[in-house]
């Protein structure tokens, strides 16, 4: 058996390798070798004795990884198209060509715990059309940094995801330390709402990742949030939740109900309270 190590894609041989993983960190117990994984395609935070994983083939990997891409180029094709727009100009203005106007969509400030799906979100706003900063940041990081960014950004949409998972799963669900990063999540989500109280943006968040702590985080000040039903969520989940809201005009009030037919586990994956959207037609 190869000897695992930091950066290695992996699999859980006890879970029948149903995710890939990045090996984040290897930590030294006492008794053993504990390595710390992140999802390549989901956003799980998880761990696993060494001598449960196994060196994913590299085929296998970048069949996931295009997988991945040819999901996330059909769902740009089939967003443009629900939209009637032959194509998007990348910035705040878009011709409307079915409406004859401008649109002016709102500002997104993304923070994303994971260079790769940071990247990858870039893209899709981007290919959208949509005014979008993205920002790798550690989830660890992000209550400290968060309200100095929305200063320097002045958002309307505010995304706040990463990794995350529960340490025993099935039980304590309302202890934030059975979480990896929720915690995270919900400071960074209070320091938000303190920005938005302070200059009356009325900014729209959303914040979570695989299996948080849904309520705490709507509790905190987010109109959406993973993952009510503590499951995994689709890498391209909190993505369609800004777009929509950037793409509902302002005297709109949008949904969960609007969206959840257009995540891939519905409401059991992303939930909240909703929210008034943010595009303004001129």
């Amino acid at each position: 058996m190869s000897k695992i190590k930091k950066g290695d894609i992996v699999a859980r041989k006890s879970y029948g390798k149903d995710i890939i993983f990045v090996v984040k960190n290897i930590i030294q117990t006492k008794k053993e070798k504990i390595a710390i994984l992140k999802g390549m395609v989901d956003r799980i935070e998880a761990d696993s004795h060494i001598d449960d994983l196994e060196i994913v083939n590299k085929q296998i990997v970048n069949e996931k990884l295009e997988t991945l891409h040819h999901k996330m180029n059909h769902k740009i094709i089939q967003t443009k198209e629900n939209r009637g727009e032959s194509e998007y100009k990348i910035g705040i203005l878009t011709p409307s060509y079915r409406n004859k106007e401008r649109i002016i969509t709102g500002k997104i400030l993304h923070l994303d715990g994971d260079k790769k799906y940071s990247q990858k979100s870039y893209y899709y706003y981007k290919k959208l059309g949509l005014n979008a900063v993205v920002r790798n940041i550690p989830e660890y990081r992000q209550p400290r940094v968060v309200y100095s960014l929305l200063k320097v950004y002045r958002p309307d949409i505010l995304v706040i995801t990463g990794h995350d998972g529960m340490i025993k799963r099935g039980t304590d669900y309302h202890n934030i330390y059975n979480y990896r990063n929720s915690k995270y999540f919900i400071q960074t989500v209070k320091e938000a709402r303190r920005y938005d109280q302070e200059r009356d943006t009325h900014l729209v968040i959303f914040a979570g990742a695989c299996q948080s702590y849904f309520e705490a985080i709507i509790s905190a000040g987010a109109n959406f949030a993973s993952s009510p039903a503590r499951i995994l969520i689709d890498f391209l989940d909190p993505l369609v939740i800004a777009e929509k809201v950037a793409f509902t005009e302002k005297c709109k009030y949008i949904t969960i109900d609007d969206i959840a037919k257009e995540l891939r586990d519905g409401k059991n994956g992303v939930s909240g309270i909703g929210a008034n959207g943010k595009m303004i037609l001129e």
